[in-house]
């Protein structure tokens, strides 16, 4: 980007805001002079009430007057302002205002005490205009440093209170506030009430929040610094670092460097300065600016400062945000001068004195010349072009006490006349009148002097180039309004601030990264609010926004996405036949149940073989029709379940298991008691012919049903859903309802396998060529581990997977069952049917 590039777009700069019609440019020429911390501008002016009118020769005597530099702005202001009102035919007629310098040689802090009291003497006056014999209560102007109204104050207290009255311009100090102390002074500054919160709309604006403070240590300051800290914690805002610069020139020469390095090494680029400008504050600030250090300064207007830069460039803005107080445009000031005395004040003049106000139309002609930048070119550019004079907030405050002051008078001529005399005499009155004065200015402004009744005041803000060669710009960048509505306070015309910046966006300034979408921030002990670091979302929870402390849980039924910003919809799932493993697991039960059927086809086409007699074929019947059931059972268990299918799933596999059990119990009942009967006693063989085993069958299921009946009657199945188990799913399961009751059916099952399992050790070795005792005794074996193997892994999983465990369980048990019992005897009946014989019983019995 070339130098000043952006200056094309002046002219054809086009704003949405309706109050800002045409951007406000600055220029302005580096003066030679450089303040050195100890030397004080403090020329003070009177102002006092004459009958009759003014001439200009009277004006033109300020103007030819040898006065320094620096106060010429403050002697233009005051001459432009007295003819404004003398000229004005509504406030006092036939009286004006005349103005005088009080003027002390005194240069220095240290000097002020001894060399300002013989300034205060009333005796220099324009020859044939003012009679020394003065009778007219006057006021003393005094400024811009808080320190020499001080002195004033104190000096008038003593030795002119029944004549003088005190007004100052220069920034507003709480010191001068001090009624007591100073009851005849009045600032015409307002108090920088609504700064604190105008500079806090700023750095949110830019997203700052990691910024350096310098302030003077003064009262001042450190009322400023509380207010602001006041303001930032609202915000979570954060000072990189707090600088309080000593009044004292020596003890602040110690530790220059100290501060300087504080601002290199400190990772904040903005820095805000305030302060008292008469001190060593504005000594540092220029020594900052001078040595090229790259932030963006935020003061106020007192402190404008033009460098002799030859390093700018404008690809990232590092230069200066000032808050001034806002007033409308005061014009004709330059046209002014050059009536009063055209010889003495030329373009080139005017230039060194005051930020100039001018049309901000520039050509590439005239940007070719500012970029060339030398000192005579510079000037030349600046002096074609049509300015005015722009009223900085000291000025504006001169501007204010003169029509202050008319008023005052205007009032006393609304007194009887024979009372008007003594009121101008009588500074008491005129103090008490003063109070009270309010008005509005020729520009619209309104001015009160009743410190209950004072304004906050309304800030411009500019933005301050400094070129090389000491030739500065200022433009209007926006304004801040306590009045508007809030979060509408701050108005930035950004079209002009992409003008002069080249961007919209300015340099950030934080002390730690911004945590994005997904992550939130994480702070350690001991560090600063607007410094952390970032860590991801915890599971299922997202953020969505930068830099936020938690982030949201998703609900239940919803679930957090990959990168964590957004809760998405659960899909609604359970075990259905058309998930892989309820396939898996109904083709498993299907199968089962048809070999289970072709198992008990064999047995019924071969009833009459001594294999199946001797097993008690009914108890076989049972047992395959009970597996059967058990082998279908799991079918319930797969598909979208409902409150009856919760029912039916836990009474029909209690129930179904039982009746398998108790046969197996009742088959090894059986067993035992044939060969029981082979020993003397009739009582065995009466169980065996009467079918008391049969009789266990019925019991032990009945039991089951009772206690089924229990468990539907205090807690029975239902619906359940489980949004935890599966990542993006919400699985639909049936709840157990009361787990206890479970249990016990569980635990009822096991101890019917137990004792199946204890009878048929018992007979597993009676002699018999189809003795199934170690065929069930080995099933239950196999019975016991597969439930037992249940429990762990059954509480170790959630969801479908839960319901897909206790499916395998059932469907394992009773395989087990079906292989261990029937397939040896379905091996024996069809492929080794010789074994299935009489004889061969017989010839087992007889070895």
């Amino acid at each position: 980007m070339l130098t000043l590039v952006l200056f094309f777009l002046l002219q054809n700069i086009s704003l949405q805001e309706a109050s800002f019609v045409h951007p406000r440019c600055f220029w302005k020429m580096k003066q030679n002079e450089e303040n050195d911390g100890e030397s004080l501008t403090h020329d003070m002016f009177f102002l006092a009430p004459t009958y009759g009118p003014v001439s200009t020769e009277h004006l033109k005597y300020f103007l030819n007057i040898e006065t320094p530099m620096e106060s010429y702005q403050f002697a233009l202001a005051l001459t432009f302002s007295l003819d404004e009102v003398n000229r004005d035919p509504d406030l006092l007629p036939n009286m004006s205002v005349i103005g005088g310098i009080l003027r002390s040689h005194c240069r220095s802090e240290s000097q002020l005490h001894s060399c300002l009291q013989p300034s205060l003497n009333i005796d220099h006056y324009p020859p044939n205009y003012i009679c020394k014999n003065w009778k007219m209560c006057a006021a003393v102007l005094s400024g811009p440093h808080w320190l020499i109204s001080s002195i004033v104050g104190q000096s008038l207290d003593i030795y002119y209170s029944q004549q003088i009255l005190q007004l100052t311009y220069g920034p507003f100090h709480p010191t001068l506030s001090d009624r007591e102390q100073f009851p005849f002074l009045y600032q015409m500054a307002p108090e920088d009430t609504s700064l604190p919160l105008a500079m806090v709309s700023l750095i949110l604006y830019f997203r700052w929040n990691w910024v350096g403070l310098t302030i003077s240590d003064s009262d001042q300051g450190i009322q400023f610094l509380s207010y602001l800290r006041t303001e930032m914690e609202k915000y979570i805002l954060c000072f990189a670092f707090v600088n309080m610069i000593p009044l004292s020139i020596h003890l602040y020469m110690s530790r220059a460097e100290v501060y300087y390095n504080q601002i290199l090494m400190s990772s904040s680029n903005v820095v805000i300065i305030y302060g008292d400008t008469d001190n060593t504050l504005a000594v540092s600030f220029r020594m900052w600016t001078s040595r090229g250090t790259q932030r963006i300064w935020v003061t106020t207007s007192q402190f404008d400062v033009t460098t002799s830069k030859s390093d700018f460039s404008p690809e990232l803005f590092h230069g200066t945000l000032e808050f001034a107080h806002h007033h409308a445009e005061i014009s004709g000031l330059k046209n002014f001068i050059q009536k009063v005395n055209p010889l003495t004040y030329s373009d080139e003049h005017l230039a060194e004195l005051e930020w100039m106000n001018f049309n901000c139309g520039v050509s590439a002609s005239m940007c070719k010349t500012l970029r060339n930048c030398s000192s005579n070119g510079s000037l030349e550019w600046l002096l074609a072009q049509t300015f005015d004079m722009a009223f900085s907030d000291d000025s504006y405050d001169i501007y204010n006490a003169v029509y202050t002051m008319a008023h005052v008078f205007h009032e006393t001529l609304l007194r009887p006349m024979d009372n008007q005399e003594e009121h101008l005499s009588n500074c008491f009155k005129l103090n008490s009148l003063l109070r009270k004065i309010h008005f509005t200015n020729p520009v619209g402004d309104r001015v009160t002097m009743n410190p209950k009744e004072k304004l906050q005041p309304e800030y411009d803000i500019f933005q301050i180039w400094n070129f090389p060669n000491g030739l500065g710009l200022k433009v209007k960048i926006g304004m801040f309004s306590p009045y508007f509505p809030h979060g509408q306070q701050l108005r930035l015309y950004e079209d002009v601030l992409e003008w002069a910046t080249g961007s919209r966006q300015m340099p950030p300034s934080v002390c730690s990264a911004d945590c994005g979408p997904g992550f939130r921030t994480f702070r350690q002990e001991g560090m600063a609010a607007c410094c952390f670091d970032c860590s991801p979302c915890p599971e299922n929870e997202v953020s969505n926004e930068t830099n936020v402390d938690q982030c949201v849980k998703c609900p239940e039924n919803q679930y957090a996405n990959a990168e964590q910003i957004q809760c998405i919809d659960k899909t609604v799932s359970s075990l259905t036949y058309e998930d892989p493993l309820g396939m898996a697991l109904t083709l498993m039960a299907l199968c089962f149940s048809a070999f289970t059927s072709v198992v008990l086809g064999v047995f019924i086409k071969h009833h009459d073989t001594p294999l199946v007699k001797a097993n008690n074929r009914n108890l076989s019947y049972t047992l395959l029709v009970s597996l059967i059931f058990c082998f279908m059972c799991p079918l319930l268990f797969i598909g979208h379940p409902n409150t009856v299918i919760c029912i039916l799933q836990q009474i029909t596999f209690g129930v179904v298991f039982t009746l398998a059990v108790s046969t197996v119990l009742a088959k090894t009942m059986t067993v035992l008691l044939a060969f029981k009967v082979t020993t003397p006693g009739r009582r065995m063989r009466y169980y065996l012919i009467s079918g008391a085993p049969n009789f266990i069958i019925v019991i032990c299921t009945l039991i089951q049903i009772i206690l089924c009946a229990i468990w539907l009657g205090v807690s029975p199945p239902f619906i359940d859903i489980d949004a935890k188990s599966e990542h993006g799913h919400i699985i639909i399961v049936c709840n157990k309802g009361s787990v206890t009751a479970f249990y016990c059916v569980l635990g009822y099952h096991g101890s019917l396998a137990l004792g199946s399992f204890i009878v048929a050790f018992l007979a597993r070795n009676l002699p018999d060529t189809f003795n199934e005792a170690k065929l069930l005794t080995f099933s239950m074996l196999v019975f016991c581990s597969v439930w037992v193997s249940f429990l762990p892994v059954y509480h170790s999983t959630k969801g479908k997977v839960m319901v897909a465990v206790e499916v395998f369980s059932i469907l394992a048990s009773g395989a087990g069952l079906l292989g261990c019992i029937f397939i040896p005897k379905c091996y024996i009946i069809l492929l080794r049917p010789e074994r299935n014989s009489l004889q061969k019983l017989k010839e087992k019995i007889s070895s």
